[in-house]
């Protein structure tokens, strides 16, 4: 965890709750503080961000999480990135989570339970899809479950794979993509606990396993990743409420049932971190050497309300937190002999959603 901050962060945010749209912020390379320098508001709800490069430089994607899901493309070679072309429908509803591929561009799609495949241009500008791949399955939770909600779509480390975590149907899908056509093929899927509600997953640098985050059980379920033959197989599951660990459904902090919500790899494999909303913590687990074993270290507060995002800056130094209820990003430092993070700083963002840097 070595090395210095620099550069920008892009932040999503709710514009139906209050928020900016996407907020720019230079990073301070000595201590990680972000200084707002502008904002762009041409979507609505642009919640979660991706940066990718085009010919002509560094490109902003960000899905519109409306019942019509659409993505935004911008030139991001600016001070203010710059709406390159139309918003583009992506086929699906409720679009929470998007990533690069393969020269494509992925949206999981929360309200119809489906994953999109945009091809893009050499310039970087998202096509309509060239593929719609629906989910199908539902889970025990009347009111989270009754139907397919992707809620999280990345390629794996070694690019062979695309994987979707769908939290209505309590599994991961694993798909194949083919770079050519834009086809996406169902290859497998990985069943959680009943009431797991997947959220997100993160690999680790190793590439052989991946930790799969519970939103509606608050655990993290441990796995095993072979990419060559695209299987993704649960070894174990850890809570993320170690003081309660029988009653995972129990009410903890003032926003209530404790919800995790975005996890986090160190990049030498020592750690994982997660964001938890109710408690609004982030909960340090250390990892052993195989990747295998995930074990609570302490929880520590985010330094606002309702983390939904949480990431790590490109030198591995600090955790940042998009706290949408509080409206504020916040930086954590992070100890290299502990893994343990301390709140250093915010910047206010009304309804912040995600982090991303380019």
């Amino acid at each position: 965890m070595s090395g210095s901050a620099a550069g920008r962060a892009f932040i999503g945010s709710f514009t139906s709750a209050g928020g900016p749209g996407i907020v720019v912020a230079d990073i301070d390379p000595r201590t990680g503080a972000l200084t707002r320098t502008g904002a762009v508001r041409s979507v609505p709800d642009p919640s979660y961000l991706a940066v990718g490069h085009g010919e002509a430089g560094p490109v902003l994607y960000a899905v519109s999480e409306t019942v019509a899901g659409v993505v935004a493309a911008y030139d991001a070679s600016g001070a203010v990135p710059r709406p390159l072309g139309e918003p583009v429908p992506v086929g699906g509803d409720e679009p929470t989570h998007l990533a690069l591929a393969q020269g494509h561009l992925l949206t999981a799609n929360y309200g119809s339970g489906s994953v999109s495949v945009l091809p893009l241009t050499a310039e970087g500008l998202p096509l309509p899809p060239s593929a719609v791949l629906h989910h199908e399955g539902s889970g025990p939770d009347p009111e989270r479950q009754r139907s397919p909600h992707a809620h999280q779509v990345v390629p794996d480390p070694s690019g062979r794979w695309v994987l979707a975590v769908d939290l209505g149907t309590d599994s991961v899908q694993v798909c194949s993509l083919d770079e050519r056509t834009g086809a996406m093929r169902p290859h497998g899927a990985t069943a959680l606990p009943p009431g797991t509600g997947p959220r997100h997953l993160a690999f680790h640098p190793s590439g052989d396993h991946a930790y799969v985050l519970g939103e509606l059980r608050p655990t993290v379920t441990v796995c095993r990743w072979d990419a060559a033959a695209g299987v993704l197989r649960a070894i174990g599951e850890t809570s993320l409420l170690p003081d309660s660990p029988d009653s995972p459904d129990s009410p903890d902090g003032a926003d209530g049932q404790a919800q995790p919500s975005a996890p986090v790899v160190a990049p030498d494999g020592r750690y994982l971190w997660t964001a938890v909303r109710g408690p609004d913590t982030v909960v340090v687990l250390a990892l052993d050497a195989s990747g295998e074993r995930a074990e609570p270290v302490t929880a520590v507060p985010c330094g606002g309300r309702r983390p939904r995002d949480l990431v790590l800056d490109p030198a591995g130094r600090r955790l940042y937190a998009a706290n949408e209820r509080s409206g504020e990003v916040t930086w954590l430092d992070v100890d290299h002999a502990t893994g343990i993070p301390r709140p250093a700083g915010s910047l206010t963002v009304p309804a912040a959603s995600s982090v991303a840097f380019g």
